[in-house]
């Protein structure tokens, strides 16, 4: 259901914007409900299974598990278990190898991080539910419904999965976003607001689904019974994942609207995978769900307590657009004549009103000068042709953020029914884009251990890459973090920032991965308690700035297009995030929504000088992109390659 907002704003006059329908949340009975159902399913296939629920904004409503719930074994054939809130639960492994994924046995249960990555970690399974429950949510709005088979046709080298030659996925590199060290997203289960962290980033194992009342976004649920935190790695068939099924069965009821499932949705001519069976291939008796009571019982299964995301006690869901669940409608601050939602605090408060950047320097952004580049930003929005969106002929929706050379927040705002993934992308593009257009780059990534990317790029670009203020759009650093370069083309060596394609995986990706692999190890093994100490709430080893108490990044970075340095001439002076919908409207809206802030502004500020940016590169016989932006992209004029010579 769409609700329409007329916005009073003159520069939008006859514009007409989607928002939340009517308000809805999960209750108690609906959280009980969905886990019965799980269940239901689990014991009609002979397995056992961790469940988890969610509200939209990462709320945990409940973590459950089955006795006898992912037994794995160890490489010695010891069966894996841990205790959570004194509940024995079983231990998962994440893994990309074919055969584990095929079912062989013998899987590797290693806690510390490797030349792999995270692939042969082993973290208890009803974790993995709460990552699968929040990508899920966190993937699907009003206008999409997405689930971890989704994200898993989008992550992967190639777009679609296993078909050579051509491009990686559209969301390449967004599995590592929702961090657990985000200094974005909220990490306490003490505090309702969001949008709240993920044990693992976002989940691209089929088994995470999201979940609707009358046809509005609510939250999603998590399934994870195969002892594997696993990709499809071929999508070319249909597979009867049990994960899958038993998810499936538990959004009896909550199902979304048929017409925004993701298989009713298309990029690059090629359609989204929402699951890959549907209801007739159940086995439970949806009409006889067991009691929510009869399952907290020694022979069944418990709810599970987890540090900071569950403590035992099912809760009822937040109400997207009310100021409890953290995002609400701006009815006072700087956005309010665009209709437009903002983030709240506990007490209701906005966190992240436009504000001065923190250099302290004549060429800083000022707090007009932020709310200028957002309201023209959001203003492309709302007239931009939605990519990934139903009914054909929606806005955009998204989340656009802007920061300073130091990192800091200098503002956030989004349209009323973005997904909530793209909160902590925005942001992470937004830094990503600042960083990497530093002259300081080079020195800090080699000084926070990452000397071997530094290495490559500079072979790969030049000697002076990173160092030379060459300005770096998202999709320019994304270009250099793919497996094959250019992308897309098999046999080609991997891009600098990336792993060669023999060790990459989507658990893997190199540089993105390396700057947060620490901070990931270290909140496993406070989940699985053989550390008494959780990740800091700011991520990587970088460097802090004396300015922020943090490092430039901290929530990592994003390596899928959407951003774009900001300039005060020929001054870097911040950088500018949006995601939510395509890539290419992403790139739009940051880049457009800049120009027209310059324009409006007169006072230099704005985009990059054409000769410093990224797109003056020639590497490999292949020029590096900068924004690549739609053809026809309006959908109230026919204005035509809108980003031309800008």
């Amino acid at each position: 259901m769409i609700r329409r907002i007329l916005t009073s704003s003159a520069l939008l006059a006859g514009l007409v914007f989607s928002g939340p329908a009517t308000a809805a949340n999960m209750t108690v009975a609906d959280v009980q409900s969905v886990i019965a159902q799980a269940v239901n399913e689990a014991r009609a296939r002979g397995v056992a299974a961790a469940i988890a629920v969610t509200d939209r904004v990462g709320n945990v409503l409940a973590a459950y598990n089955m006795i006898g719930a992912n037994r794995s074994f160890n490489s010695a054939g010891t069966p894996c278990t841990v205790l959570l809130g004194g509940i024995p639960v079983g231990c998962i492994v994440i893994t990309s190898d074919p055969a584990q994924v095929n079912g062989a046995a013998g899987k590797p249960n290693i806690n510390t991080p490797s030349n792999l990555g995270l692939d042969g970690l082993s973290i208890p399974g009803p974790v993995a539910a709460i990552a699968k429950a929040i990508t899920g949510a966190y993937l699907s709005s009003g206008g999409n419904a997405f689930t971890t088979r989704t994200a898993n046709q989008i992550v992967q080298e190639h777009f679609n999965p296993q078909e050579r030659f051509a491009p990686s996925g559209p969301l390449f590199g967004v599995q590592f976003s929702q961090l657990p060290c985000s200094d974005l997203n909220i990490n306490t289960n003490t505090v309702t607001i969001g949008p709240k962290r993920s044990p693992l980033g976002l989940a691209a194992d089929p088994g995470g689904l999201p979940l609707y009342k009358n046809g509005e976004m609510v939250g999603g649920v998590g399934v994870i019974a195969d002892g594997l935190y696993s990709v499809d790695l071929r999508i070319t068939d249909f597979d009867s994942d049990t994960d899958e099924l038993i998810a499936l069965a538990a959004t009896r009821g909550f199902e979304p609207p048929a017409d925004i499932k993701g298989n009713r949705i298309t990029v690059e001519g090629k359609t989204f995978r929402f699951t890959d069976r549907d209801s007739r291939s159940l086995l439970s008796n949806a009409a006889a769900p067991p009691a929510f009571s009869t399952l907290i019982n020694p022979a069944v299964g418990a709810l599970t307590p987890i540090l900071t995301y569950f403590d035992g006690t099912v809760l009822a869901g937040q109400t997207f657009g009310e100021g409890p669940s953290g995002f609400r409608r701006d009815v006072s601050g700087a956005f309010a004549p665009l209709a437009a939602f903002v983030l709240v605090d506990q007490n209701d408060q906005a966190r992240f009103p436009p504000q001065a950047g923190s250099e302290g320097t004549a060429s800083a952004l000022t707090a007009a000068e932020v709310t200028t580049i957002l309201r023209n930003a959001l203003t492309v929005a709302f007239r931009a042709r939605g990519q990934i969106r139903r009914p054909l002929g929606s806005h955009a929706q998204v989340t656009a953020s802007v920061v300073d050379t130091n990192g800091k927040i200098l503002g956030i705002v989004r349209t009323p029914d973005g997904p909530i993934f793209g909160t902590d992308v925005s942001l992470q593009k937004a830094r990503t884009a600042a960083f990497f257009s530093n002259t300081a780059a080079g020195d800090e990534l080699i000084a926070g251990g990452q000397s071997k990317f530094v290495t490559a790029v500079r072979a790969f670009v030049g000697p002076t890459a990173l160092a030379d203020g060459t300005a770096f759009a998202d999709r320019s650093g994304g270009n250099l973090s793919r497996p094959y370069y250019p992308d897309g083309i098999d046999g080609s060596a991997n891009g600098p920032f990336s792993e060669p394609i023999a060790a990459w995986s989507p658990f893997n990706t190199g540089l993105q991965l390396q700057l947060v692999l620490g901070n990931l190890a270290t909140h496993v093994g406070f989940l699985l308690g053989t550390s008494a100490t959780d990740t800091a709430q700011g991520c990587t080893a970088l460097s802090a700035r004396p300015q922020t108490g943090v490092s430039r990044l901290p929530n990592g970075i994003q390596i899928f297009p959407g951003s774009v340095p900001i300039y005060r001439g020929s001054t870097l002076i911040g950088g500018i995030g949006v995601s939510g919908d395509g890539i290419d409207q992403d790139d739009m809206i940051s880049f457009l929504g800049l120009h027209n802030a310059g324009v409006e502004l007169g006072n230099g500020v704005g985009h990059a000088p054409k000769s410093i940016r990224a797109d003056n590169l020639v590497v490999r016989g292949a020029r590096l992109r900068y924004v690549n932006c739609p053809f026809l992209p309006f959908l109230d004029t026919n204005e035509q390659n809108v980003c031309a010579g800008k």
